[in-house]
């Protein structure tokens, strides 16, 4: 285990993806300005959806995300050139993290992924070579860097691409309905627009997407398919960012290939003034033990949180129990026709609700099809009538219909989700079965 874990090898492939990194924090933060992404999800909406259980963490009153924002960008070139690498990297991930589970309405298993890797590169030495750190004082120089850097990496991408494979294997992606929904929403492109609606298209993102996830770990791993491997990435992650417009993930999909080629070619390539280092020292620290135990927890945790769905006992594409932090990227599209009704506990009198006062268009699409915002807004309006002295009850009347199937009954009417419990790993009784008709 030692040997693995603590045999040295050289370091350039980490200093690369650190300036990579850095780069790619800095155009994510300040291309979420540009962009109006906070406008839109941050300063706009009266009421956010944060994660449960973090209610107390709320956006910045006013304009101040912005600087929230910005501060973040900076942190990012801060990691790019690696000045005050460990804090810096620290101090984005708690922003990151903040941000992250300050609202769910814009949730994205790459805004999860990025906070994870985040973490763990506050603890990885990236900042040894080719860094401010390193210039303001030498000593801090490195030409090496432990194994552990690397095979975290090759686990982690592994556990994510192969979950990402497994969980599109079933019926509605299989039979391109799923493919053939999502181009559906895509044909108002310029130009690409009417090529996305050919079923040979429909067959590459179903099809490919499954190959593509299940294989291009163990292809990038094999030096004959290496090459090939990340040309198909390539492909693929520009694909993904030109239809699905999904932020820095492509890009730093594709910074990950640097772990993936060896580490020579990296160094020739990138760093051609820097020693190549070769003596595989195995180097123990004291914490050694700790650390290794740490280590294979972590990837525990990792392989598990995907499966915890199945112990809430009914289909994740129906009640989207266990969804989140699972790798299940693109997999379905939920419609719903659902109406909430607000009823006086006094005097039982009917208080009409309309969402748009309270609501932006993505949250009214996102609390008419998920029990957890359907949930969050009944405590809400609870909350809210509560400062007028009014109690209420919440009775939610929805049908919602998955991947273009028939509308069902989706939430119990007879119950007032206001005054339920929210539970983390148990099911909601109020969700009714997907087999129900």
């Amino acid at each position: 285990m030692n040997r693995i874990l603590f045999k040295h090898i050289d370091n350039s492939s980490l200093v690369v993806f650190r300036m990579f990194l850095g780069a790619l924090i800095f155009f994510e933060s300040f291309g979420a300005i540009a962009t109006g992404w906070i406008k839109r999800t941050m300063i706009d909406p009266k009421f956010t959806f944060n994660f449960i259980g973090f209610e107390w963490l709320q956006p910045l009153p006013g304009q101040w995300m912005y600087g929230y924002y910005a501060v973040m960008g900076i942190f990012g070139l801060m990691i790019m050139v690696g000045y005050k690498y460990r804090l810096s990297m620290l101090s984005f991930t708690l922003l990151w993290a903040g941000t992250y589970f300050m609202q769910k309405s814009s949730y994205n298993n790459h805004y999860y992924f990025l906070m994870i890797l985040s973490a763990v590169m506050v603890v990885m030495p990236a900042h040894r070579y080719a860094s401010l750190d390193v210039k303001l004082n030498p000593q801090l120089k490195r030409l090496s860097m432990p194994n552990w850097c690397r095979l975290f990496f090759f686990i982690q991408l592994f556990i994510l691409y192969s979950y990402a494979s497994i969980a599109k294997m079933y019926p509605d992606w299989i039979d391109l309905t799923v493919p053939e929904l999502l181009m559906k929403a895509k044909q108002h492109y310029y130009v690409v627009g009417d090529l996305l609606q050919h079923k040979a298209v429909h067959y590459f993102v179903a099809y490919g997407g499954i190959l593509f996830d299940g294989l291009v770990i163990p292809l990038l791993l094999w030096k004959r398919t290496r090459k090939l491997a990340f040309i198909a990435s390539i492909i693929f992650h520009m694909f993904n960012s030109i239809i699905f417009q999904v932020g820095i993930f492509p890009y730093l999909s594709l910074a990950f290939a640097v772990f993936f080629f060896e580490p020579k070619t990296i160094q020739k390539l990138f760093l051609k003034k820097k020693p190549f280092y070769k003596d595989n020292a195995v180097r123990v620290p004291k914490y050694g033990t700790v650390f290794a135990a740490l280590y294979i927890i972590y990837f525990i945790i990792q392989v598990g949180l995907p499966l915890r769905h199945h112990a809430f006992g009914d289909d994740v594409l129906w009640t989207e129990e266990g969804h989140r932090l699972s790798w299940r990227m693109m997999l379905r599209t939920r419609n719903a026709n659902t109406t909430f009704n607000v009823v006086n506990s006094d005097n039982n009198a009917v208080i009409p609700i309309k969402l748009a006062d309270y609501l932006s268009p993505k949250q009214i699409r996102q609390v008419s099809t998920k029990p957890d915002f359907m949930w969050q807004f009944a405590q809400h309006l609870k909350s809210e009538f509560a400062k007028q002295g009014i109690g209420i009850k919440v009775y939610v009347r929805s049908y919602l219909s998955v991947n273009g199937k028939r509308r069902k009954r989706f939430i119990d009417p007879e119950v007032d989700i206001a005054n339920e419990e929210w539970y983390h790993f148990k099911h909601h009784h109020w969700i009714l079965p997907s087999n129900a008709e």
